[in-house]
């Protein structure tokens, strides 16, 4: 009996294509199992915390009660983000700025205005600029919360008690010793 047969099968019985298929994928799954690398993001090696103040810009937010919304929001102490579909957890609110909306409104001298809108439906929209602060993972690239980047223009989604909305972050400033 030889080693090899006339139709490449080991000893007669196996062939040598399923033998070196069979440790192709022992290999594959050794090297997954035995090594499997660095755990964790990649955005979370080298990086230190530091506190970070994020400005969110919220516009033509409607609401039956404006008034009691940004109550709401100005006396929560904390409040819970999510940012690109994933949630962080809870960052303290610092502040929370009630912006008015105005309109042009053209003057008999050629001149414009910015004049307080007239239009009643905005009695049930409300713009506001709200400050958080919270620890972040500062990196080559920016601050990080949890996994996600947090920079101009991206969105996080602020989730309270009784309000769920989405926001536009228009300003981070990486501080220097904790407020």
């Amino acid at each position: 009996m030889t080693i090899i047969d006339s139709k490449g099968r080991l000893f007669g019985k196996v062939s040598l294509l399923d033998v070196g298929a069979a440790l192709i994928i022992l290999m594959v799954l050794g090297g997954i199992f035995l090594y499997p690398g660095t755990s964790g993001s990649v955005a979370q090696v080298g990086a230190t915390m530091r506190p970070v103040e994020v400005d969110l810009m919220v516009r033509g937010l409607s609401s039956s009660n404006p008034d009691q919304l940004f109550n709401s929001i100005q006396n929560a102490e904390t409040v819970n983000i999510i940012i690109r579909n994933q949630p962080y957890g809870q960052v303290k609110v610092k502040s929370v700025q009630r912006l008015s909306r105005s309109t042009t409104v053209p003057q008999p001298d050629g001149s414009v205005l910015a004049m307080p809108d007239p239009r009643p439906e905005l009695n049930y929209t409300i713009d506001m600029l709200i400050t958080l602060e919270g620890e972040a993972q500062i990196t080559d690239t920016g601050p990080v919360f949890g996994n996600s980047k947090v920079k101009v223009g991206t969105p996080i989604e602020l989730d309270g008690d009784l309000y769920n909305f989405n926001t536009s972050t228009v300003d981070v400033r990486i501080l220097d010793n904790p407020s």
